[in-house]
């Protein structure tokens, strides 16, 4: 069984990756965007994706990679963020005194052993606001699977391909995709019947999106939500993949060539005027893909909405050349970055030459604090 300092200590890596993480995807976004990759929007989807994989599996990466350092070298080769400080402290990097800079650098492993034994108020209020947090994440989740089960059982099958079920609602009026444990869910508003060309859209819509497997994405992001509902770095990558995930699967509708431009548009504006319509149960039904939503808080701030948005990248929909090429070129210092963050915001090993030097550093520090005021007592 994993120990509790053990759990708790991923998991508050877990929260700084997906910080630094995004901060790195912000800086490759703005080189995406320069070097004419702009509106490769499946690969940026997929670069996303799989930092976030690589984040939520850190941990087992970091004990292979130890594995291996063991198996090879006979021993663990340490790179972490507290011995590179250590160092730097030591050749003259900054001032402080070492016994201040020693109590520094256990300030995280001192904050794990309270929060595990519950030591103080502070920590005991940590802990609470926490739990409570997690709790109304996973009450909230549950209930918006029971709204989301609601309107998927009171719609009407119409087709079946394989595994996935056309049906026809007359509760909600815009087309989604969901899934069960072995069959996907696309739900059509009946009104949509008497228009062709809505269907087919809506139809090619959430179908790409079962093909992108998004409805996976969908499912993990809103799984994970409650336990990093306080990360907001956590929050800006669910709604980069969301926005990402629209524009690709949108782009790829139209590469198809089955369906034009104006179609596409005149259906995406036909379905937002539903939406504006409030629809509370719809609205907190998750986890779902849906073909639209209106972004009501764009609206009042007077900004660009993701709609307008959305209409005005379908006109600059092109096959990338070379998308494997492309997606490589980024990912590779996007991984080599995260795994490097991951290694150093582990917890050091065994003592090192420069560990061994801080202590006898700070043991002289404290020798000569007691000599002082031992000299001071007997001057007076």
């Amino acid at each position: 069984m994993i120990p509790g300092d053990a759990l708790l200590d991923a998991f508050i890596n877990a929260n700084i990756l997906f910080i630094v993480a995004f901060s790195l995807w912000r800086i490759a976004r703005l080189g995406l965007d320069r070097t004419g990759l702009k509106h490769a929007y499946t690969t940026q989807l997929m670069l996303l994706n799989t930092v976030f994989l690589a984040i939520l599996f850190s941990p087992f990466l970091i004990l292979g990679l130890t594995a291996v350092q063991n198996a090879i070298l006979g021993q663990r080769i340490n790179f972490t963020l507290s011995d590179m400080v250590v160092a730097y402290y030591l050749n003259g990097g900054f001032e402080m005194k070492a016994s201040e800079f020693a109590d520094m650098l256990v300030l995280r492993e001192t904050f794990t052993a309270d929060v595990m034994r519950a030591g103080s108020w502070s920590t005991l209020a940590v802990i609470v606001v926490f739990v409570a947090g997690v709790v109304v994440g996973i009450v909230r989740l549950v209930f918006s699977m029971f709204c989301l089960h609601k309107i998927v059982s009171a719609s009407y099958g119409w087709r079946e391909l394989g595994r996935v079920k056309i049906r026809l609602s007359d509760r909600t009026l815009v087309p989604f995709s969901t899934r069960g444990l072995w069959s996907y869910y696309v739900v059509i508003p009946t009104s949509m019947l008497t228009n062709p060309e809505d269907l087919k859209v809506s139809i090619a819509h959430e179908f790409q999106h079962l093909r992108q497997g998004d409805l996976e994405w969908e499912i993990l992001l809103e799984v994970l939500k409650p336990f990093f509902f306080l990360n907001p770095a956590y929050h800006a990558w669910k709604r980069q993949i969301e926005n990402l995930r629209e524009l690709s699967c949108d782009q790829q509708v139209l590469i198809s060539g089955k369906i034009t431009a104006k179609s596409y548009c005149n259906t995406l504006l036909s379905v937002c005027q539903q939406t504006l319509r409030r629809d509370r149960t719809f609205v907190i039904a998750v986890p779902k893909v849906t073909l639209v939503t209106a972004d009501r808080s764009a609206l009042r701030d007077g900004k660009m909405t993701f709609l307008e948005h959305r209409i005005t990248t379908l006109f600059d929909a092109r096959k990338l050349r070379h998308p494997k090429l492309a997606f490589a070129v980024v990912i590779l210092p996007l991984m080599a970055a995260v795994m490097l963050t991951a290694m150093a915001l582990q917890s050091p090993g065994d003592w090192s030459h420069d560990r061994l030097m801080l202590s006898t550093v700070v043991n002289l520090e404290r020798l000569d604090e007691i000599n002082r005021l031992s000299t001071f007592g007997r001057s007076r």
